[in-house]
């Protein structure tokens, strides 16, 4: 009795393993189905694409699962046939547009290569379709990054490594001479300097690129030499200012007007349309003012020979035959000079700082001897004057704009330096004005008086103050309606406003 109670047992086991096996082999799996893993059996993922599974495999098979944003779409049947599909893709949408490349799957799309118990119906097809209506590609371009200390911080795609580097180098040539760039890109010197004039000692680039291949979208990336230079300019801002050149406008003037550009600016951001600081602009023409706002940082570091002036020394001689407050020009003074070679350190075509490396005197200056009845400095002038600034550089000469009666000077070197007294006299103005800010008159007392705006604060010197050739009156500003620091300076001669360029300062034209 207890041994066909023992076998009913075991034929019920093997009738259940027997159905249960029969569900496994022929039960018709649909879109939710099961997938047996080494650990158990586990619900089928579900697909953006309907896909039926065929048989169950008695051992575990490779499948190749095709995702989209994380979203399965399909079982692959045939990876070769993918790979197939890209090439075609690649040859009938975009060998054209990017020759030497090649197509992938989109950024968010991927192929991810499990083992299972199932064989899925193909639909290989379907899923291609799906690529293709949704442009789910990729296509072999160069990634081009950019980064500081703080690590990358912008990132664009490029057709090719050529298209990059030749908009990197027109850009540089906007900050450096081509010849000189092809000299230091070979490892070369620029020439040394034997004259007046400036040389290119070294070019680099502030940020960290990283140039390597990667896969972007196509409208991601970037196919020409213009577009990658435009990026190189002005980053991702494409809202720009612009000008419409009045009659008697010069390149100089223009940016005078806009910013406190220089001619040399313009020039570089107008460069379609400016070939030089010179050159004679027509009216109603329209130049772009917002200057490079570029990703990155191009320094450039110059040597500069100059000459400059050495003033002469006023030397006052007690002469007893003279009475007091009478006085007499012994000796006229005569300019000297010396050829100073500067470094100079300059960054996206601005000039930062300049270091004097070296001086040598060419020619000595002549002290002026005035004999006085007693050491008080007279208060009439010498009817010669000097520059009221340093290292001058006239920044807007006479007429750059309509209406300018003035030469705007600048110290090359520092921007809100000292303003000297062009010339002895009598402090006969020191005031302020909405148009030229603080500003001073000097009364020479011989029929001259000269003109000293935009000053960064009053002159400390009151009204009938005494100063010599020379002395402090104050310093460089932009006061009033001045676009950056520099001296509105003009000379007077017996009520007529002069220009003093013309006869009166050694302008270089």
């Amino acid at each position: 009795m207890k041994l066909k109670k023992q076998v009913k047992t075991y034929l019920l086991l093997i009738v259940g393993l027997a159905l249960s096996i029969a569900l496994t082999l022929f039960s018709p799996f649909s879109d939710r189905g099961f997938e047996v893993f080494a650990g158990g059996v586990n619900e089928k993922e579900s697909s953006l694409l309907s896909q039926q599974i065929l048989t169950t495999e008695n051992k575990p098979v490779e499948i190749h699962k095709i995702y989209s944003q994380g979203q399965l779409l399909g079982v692959l049947n045939d990876e070769k046939k993918l790979k197939d599909f890209l090439n075609a893709v690649y040859v009938e949408n975009y060998q054209e547009s990017f020759p030497d490349s090649s197509v992938s799957l989109g950024k968010d799309v991927y192929v991810s290569d499990e083992i299972s118990y199932f064989t899925y119906e193909d639909i290989d097809d379907q899923i291609m379709d799906y690529l293709k209506q949704n442009g789910l590609f990729t296509i072999r371009a160069v990634s081009v990054e950019f980064s500081d200390t703080n690590g990358i911080y912008a990132e664009i795609f490029v057709k090719d490594e050529e298209t990059y580097e030749q908009a990197m180098q027109e850009y540089l040539t906007c900050f450096i001479d081509p010849s000189e760039l092809a000299l230091l890109n070979n490892g070369q010197k620029t020439p040394e300097l034997h004259t007046y004039g400036s040389r290119s000692t070294g070019i680099s680039i502030s940020q960290t690129i990283t140039v390597q291949e990667a896969y972007a979208s196509p409208g991601e990336i970037m196919r020409t030499v213009d577009e990658v230079l435009e990026y190189l300019e002005y980053g991702g801002n494409t809202e720009k200012q612009y000008y419409t050149v009045q009659k008697y406008d010069t390149v100089a003037g223009v940016g005078a007007k806009n910013y406190g550009l220089s001619a040399t600016q313009v020039m570089n951001i107008n460069r379609d349309k400016i070939s030089s600081v010179d050159q004679v602009l027509s009216e109603g023409e329209l130049l772009c003012v917002t200057y490079f706002n570029s990703p990155i940082d191009i320094v450039v570091t110059r040597e500069s020979m100059r000459k400059e002036i050495i003033y002469p020394q006023t030397v006052y001689a007690e002469n007893p035959e003279l009475r007091k407050g009478v006085s007499q020009l012994r000796q006229s003074g005569v300019n000297g000079s010396k050829n100073s070679l500067y470094s100079e350190r300059w960054i996206n075509g601005v000039l930062m700082s300049g270091t004097l490396i070296s001086s040598v005197d060419t020619l000595q200056p002549v002290n002026e001897i005035i004999d006085v009845g007693t050491m008080e400095i007279p208060g009439y002038g010498t009817g010669t004057f000097r520059w009221p600034v340093d290292n001058p550089v006239i920044s807007c000469g006479w007429g750059c704009y309509w209406g300018h009666r003035a030469i705007d000077v600048q110290n090359s070197y520092n921007h809100w330096d000292k303003i000297y007294a062009a010339d002895r006299g009598i402090i006969e103005i020191n005031s302020y004005n909405g148009v030229n800010g603080n500003y001073v008159v000097i009364n020479h007392n011989n029929g001259f008086e000269t003109y000293y705006g935009h000053m960064k604060e009053p002159s400390p010197l009151a009204v009938g103050t005494a100063v010599d050739k020379g002395d402090v009156i104050g310093n460089i500003g932009m006061t009033g309606l001045a676009t950056g620091p520099h001296v509105h300076f003009f000379i007077i001669e017996n009520g007529e406003r002069r220009n003093p360029c013309n006869g009166f300062l050694d302008c270089g034209y």
